[in-house]
């Protein structure tokens, strides 16, 4: 089993949405009883270039058509597209700040998004070109935000998601972060993922 995770909060892998991502890396091996090559992504250590004209330019021309800049400004979207095509669970830990996503991660979705290589504009409308078969996405928050207008980050995630052709994706809230004590929030976050992993 491959799991690709992917972990957004400035504090890395101390956050709190990287262990209740570890943990459920850890119930999952459990569960499938398969061996797990993870592959792991700290957007804050290894981050992804913000969309710029020349990399947008770099997306929509053709490739026995760009220039050298252009090759390498592409080689890094294909290269996360690949990471993503190439597992078979993607795990996105995210904190909410501001009321959205980090903006690493908003740029590591910028270059997963793309037409022609995720997705495709047909006369039916788009056509999602990815498949993967399962993606958990762990949010923390320092409130209360979720099934609530406030609520401005999950549903971008999941339409963008299934936009490029990832259906099935399982939100697990953390949230209270700054209300309530590392423990309620740990142990509400891992009844969560018993409830997704039991189903």
């Amino acid at each position: 089993m491959k799991v690709l995770h992917i972990d957004s909060s400035l504090q890395g892998h101390n956050s709190t949405s990287s262990k209740i991502a570890k943990k459920l890396i850890e119930k999952l091996d459990v569960d499938n009883a398969q061996q797990q090559q993870i592959t792991y992504r700290d957007l804050n250590i290894s981050q992804v270039p913000h969309l710029t004209e020349a990399i947008f330019s770099a997306f929509h021309t053709p490739e026995a058509e760009r220039t050298i800049e252009q090759q390498a400004a592409a080689a890094v979207s294909d290269q996360l597209i690949d990471e993503v095509s190439n597992s078979d669970i993607l795990i996105i830990a995210v904190p909410m700040y501001n009321f959205g996503v980090p903006s690493t991660l908003k740029a590591w979705i910028d270059h997963l998004a793309r037409a022609g290589k995720t997705f495709a504009y047909t006369a039916e409308g788009p056509k999602p070109l990815l498949k993967m078969p399962k993606t958990y996405v762990i949010a923390t928050r320092g409130g209360l935000y979720a099934n609530t207008p406030a609520d401005t980050q999950a549903p971008w995630l999941e339409q963008v998601l299934k936009f490029i052709g990832i259906p099935e994706v399982e939100f697990i809230f953390a949230e209270g972060v700054a209300m309530n004590s590392a423990d309620d929030v740990l142990s509400n976050a891992d009844a969560r993922i018993n409830e997704l992993l039991s189903a």
